[in-house]
């Protein structure tokens, strides 16, 4: 297709169905929003709108929003497209993604024009510094639009491009419908964040859409469903009945939320627990302890139900040893602090199926007495049979039928979830014909063809029994420290605790609760246990699982590599005969079915976006012919969880048509802040004159000195929006000047606690109160999260403290810190957007604020403001070291190139810079052993 772009030489595009033109011609020609189904190719559309422009050449294109991979598809699509089309003019993607690129740099690259992804961070620091000015861009390409929520830095960067600039255009790209059907009005908000009118919604089931993929070239599928094996069932239900009554006691403990996705369908869903927790923030102190035990259970069960599916029956078991070990308290605690889940029926029937599929135990006669004996049982997936058979199938229709050469390479594509799943499928498909037989030596040919995953799950298990020894060892290891603490805490109240009460052995002794009478799968008190199985048994199992000389003439995997023979493990493959197994990777698929160009596709599990995929690729190229295998398990979660996943994506497309149908145009797309002279002007002028305060009026808009890293939180934009210029700068005390006598460092509650505990917060209020007359501290809550210190006390304090210790230790440290700097004042601010209407209300009556001084402030002397250098999170990391101070960090800097540098110095190489004790703390810190 080609597209005549106003320009002498026709502009090549690589859109080869009818819904792919018909977006471009719509997006070519107006502003607006395009929602697209997932796997419908949004990148390939972009890629061909950004070189429709790029071929014209004299162009400012700024795309937003894209992630490091997009950026590297796109790039090389448009270098691409450009050698395709012999465009002089075509220049490219400009990458603007470091702070290493200093402002000259940029600000030449601005000039010469061209196609720019530019990260959010840089980019609303060059628009408002007036490095680029927003008249001279040609348009906007903003990506991944669902997630351009108003106190995002992308709104604000629209918000400032569409002040200055009316003219140019603005296109927004999504291929997730589920979020703009969420809350009220959800799709209007969004246009209203986008500042667009129009909305093009374009399905699956879109006539369109549907016409170009099922039309002569449609690839051919095979459906199998495979059944999953008993002990696997079992432990589905089991799994299920356990999130059942994990949502139950929810619903029972919170009746006052919205609760009507809270089912088990839902739970099928991968952002459920989020779901859950975003609802119950806003609460989340006053929830009680058990609520807050079964959202962190939520989680724990839905990645049961995934690993249940994907793992083998070893390495399943294995994590289940790591989750009951995670919830399992420490010995001798009496703590009722365990999972609700761990007591009920189907808890233990999860475990005792788990560990029946990996071995059992068996009654062995030996002389006169009984002897229990490990015998290996090794379930396989139902799955690898299934695989087996399919590949045999191709190789023998590869055989038989041989097929007319087309542009497809004879590759078998494998697609499963993810890279451990790749690494299980390799592993079966390298030893699946390694036959052992009963005695251990190679079995006949009779047997030789049939597939069998046992070399590969006798590693595993021989793997396990080592790993099991291990973690029993630093399991003990970990709880030792808290039994400590216990221990100590219990010293410290002395005898006085048992006054009129039995001591804890002999109230035990009475209440019969000791475990001797409990069987082996059962804690003291009701919970599931490991069984531990003694020493003779394991060594009897592995002794009966050594490796045989077939096992041990494997190739070993190469973990790291010498490269010194390199001939041995490196050739040029033949793509004829290739299986190449590949993990899910969203967009990426799209260049792996292009590159690999197979002729046989597996899919291991479902995946919607990927069966999309396929029908563009097969409709795209009538000279590939493509037959695709779809696995699955019948009755399984999988299966529950793809067909979910397409019926709610469906019903998001119908409530986003019937909102379009009946939605309110916005009619103006001036942004907020841009407002009648008249009432700019009655906005400038300070009508409090109480307490001798007079009437003025000021003719320029209110302005706040920001620090540049302060970009990374929503508050410059919310004060953009209330009409205050931002002067962006790179401060060295504060991070908001409001005036020349105010100063704000702010605070959210996570940073606050870690600047607590480094001591950083007492070198910054010195450094505020040293500079300027009024320095504050701003401590900022999220606004969906409740407005009290409780819910964050557990991050701060050591392991043995309860929640309210710390939470009063969190306030003990604020009142230390008020009372060595009585000066100080500390502002409380439930959400940012109180934090905007704070700072308005104390800039009133207050001079502007010199952006100039304001950077010169804490410079050391002779130093100059452009000295310093604009990558900062180095620095940020290195002031969290001990014996980094805000005085030595510059010698440090400049003496020492990189972090790595610091961390491998010795004490000597350190000295000169910061002398010889902080030298020898910083040495100490980044030597120390973690285990300590």
């Amino acid at each position: 297709m080609s597209s005549g772009n106003g320009d002498s030489q026709p502009v090549k595009l690589s859109l080869p169905l009818k819904y792919q033109q018909e977006i471009f011609q719509e997006i070519r020609e107006k502003d607006e929003l395009v929602i697209l189904a997932r796997g419908l190719g949004v990148l390939r559309l972009v890629t061909n709108l950004l070189h429709s422009y790029d071929a014209a050449g004299n162009n400012l294109i700024l795309v937003v929003g894209a992630d490091e991979r997009e950026n590297g598809w796109i790039g090389e699509a448009l270098a691409e497209h450009a050698a395709i089309s012999l465009t002089s003019t075509a220049r490219g993607l400009t990458l603007v993604n470091t702070d290493v690129m200093n402002v000259g740099t940029r600000e030449k690259l601005y000039a010469q024009g061209g196609i720019f992804s530019i990260t959010s961070r840089i980019l609303v620091v060059d628009l408002l510094t007036g490095l680029l000015d927003p008249e001279t861009i040609t348009g906007m390409v903003a990506l991944h639009a669902d997630k351009i929520i108003a106190t995002s830095l992308e709104a604000f960067i629209l918000r400032i491009y569409r002040q200055k600039n009316k003219a140019g255009f603005l296109k927004a790209f999504s291929d997730s419908p589920e979020p703009f059907v969420t809350g009220f009005n959800p799709l209007s908000t969004m246009m209203r964040n986008l500042f667009l009118r129009n909305v093009s919604i374009w399905p699956r089931f879109h006539m369109v859409v549907a016409e170009a993929l099922e039309g002569k070239k449609k690839a051919e599928v095979i459906e199998l469903e495979v059944p999953m094996s008993e002990s696997m069932r079992d432990i589905q239900q089991a799994i299920m009945e356990c999130v059942e009554a994990s949502i139950g006691d929810l619903k029972k403990s919170n009746s006052g939320l919205e609760m009507e996705d809270w089912n088990v369908d839902s739970a099928l869903h991968k952002q459920f627990d989020l779901v859950i927790r975003r609802q119950l923030d806003p609460v989340w102190h006053r929830v009680s302890w058990k609520t807050k035990q079964i959202v962190n259970d939520l989680t724990v069960l839905r990645g049961m139900l995934h690993t249940l599916l994907t793992y083998d029956a070893v390495s399943f078991n294995k994590h289940l040893d790591t989750i009951l070990a995670a919830h399992s308290p420490p010995p001798g605690s009496t703590r009722q602090n365990q999972s609700p889940w761990l007591f009920l029926d189907a808890a233990h029937t999860i475990f005792e199926t788990a560990k029946r599929r990996v071995y059992t135990g068996s009654l062995l006669r030996d002389g006169n007495q009984d002897v229990e004996a490990l015998r290996p049982v090794l379930e396989e997936q139902p799955k690898w049979a299934v695989l087996a058979e399919v590949l045999e199938e191709i190789d023998r229709d590869l055989y038989f039928n041989p097929v007319i050469r087309d542009d497809s390479n004879g590759t078998i594509l494998i697609m499963c979830t993810d890279t451990a799943q790749c690494r299980q499928l390799r592993d079966y498909l390298q030893s699946m014909h390694v036959q052992l037989s009963s005695d251990g030596k190679e079995s006949g040919d009779e047997e030789e063809d049939e597939p069998s995953a046992a070399p590969m799950m006798r590693k595993r298990l021989r793997g396990y029994l080592r790993w099991k020894r291990e973690f029993v060892k630093v399991s003990a290891a970990l709880f030792s420290e808290s039994q400590n603490a216990m221990n100590s805490s219990i010293t410290q109240t002395g005898n006085q605790s048992f006054r009129g009460k039995a001591p804890p052995n002999k109230r035990r002794r009475v209440r019969g609760g000791g475990t001797a009478g409990l069987g082996q799968t059962r804690a003291a008190n009701g919970s599931v246990r490991t069984a531990e199985d003694k020493p003779l048994e394991v060594a009897a199992l592995i002794s009966e699982i050594k490796p045989n000389e077939l096992e041990a003439a494997q190739k070993e995997e190469i973990i790291t590599d010498p490269l010194d023979d390199m001939e041995d493990y490196y050739q040029l493959y033949n793509m004829e005969d290739l299986i190449v197994i590949h993990a899910y990777d969203g967009d990426m698929d799209e260049h792996v079915l292009e590159e690999v160009k197979p002729r046989y596709i597996i899919m291991y599990e479902p995946d919607a976006a990927f069966v999309r995929r396929v029908e563009v690729y097969r409709s795209s190229h009538n000279d590939r012919n493509v037959r695709v295998y779809f696995l699955y398990y019948g009755g399984s979660v999988e299966e529950q969880r793809y067909l979910s996943s397409v019926r709610r994506e469906k019903d998001a497309f119908t409530k986003l048509i019937k909102e379009k149908s009946s939605m309110s145009v916005v009619m103006t797309l001036d942004a907020h802040g841009i407002e009648d002279p008249q009432d700019a002007f009655l906005r400038t002028i300070n009508t409090r004159i109480a307490g001798g305060g007079r009437l003025a009026a000021t003719a320029q808009p209110p302005r706040v000195v920001v620090d540049v890293r302060e970009f990374r939180s929503s508050l410059p934009s919310l004060l953009h929006g209330r009409s205050m210029v931002i002067v962006p700068c790179m401060l060295t005390v504060g991070d908001y000047i409001l005036s020349p006598n105010i100063c704000i460092e702010r605070k959210s509650i996570k940073d606050l606690i870690s600047s607590f505990k480094d001591g950083r917060l007492y070198n910054q209020a010195e450094t505020m109160l040293q500079y300027y007359k009024s320095p504050m501290l701003l401590i900022e809550f999220d606004q969906n999260k409740s407005f009290t210190l409780e819910p964050f006390a557990d991050l701060s304090g050591s392991l043995s403290s309860t929640s309210s210790q710390n939470s009063s230790d969190l306030q003990s440290k604020i009142v230390l810190l008020t009372l060595a700097f009585p000066k100080l004042r500390i502002i409380w601010s439930s959400s940012p957007y109180q934090t905007a209407e704070i700072f308005e209300s104390l800039k009133t009556q207050e001079p502007e604020p010199d952006p100039i001084h304001a950077v010169r402030v804490g410079l050391e002397g002779g130093q100059q403001a452009e000295d310093q250098s604009f990558n900062r999170e180095p620095q940020d990391m290195l002031r969290v070291v001990p014996g980094v101070t805000g005085k030595n960090i510059k010698n440090l800097v400049i003496e020492m190139e990189s972090i790595k540098e610091i961390a491998n110095a010795t004490v000597e190489e350190l000295e000169p810079a910061v002398g010889k004790e902080a030298g020898r703390t910083i040495h100490h810190f980044f030597n120390k052993s973690v285990l300590e």
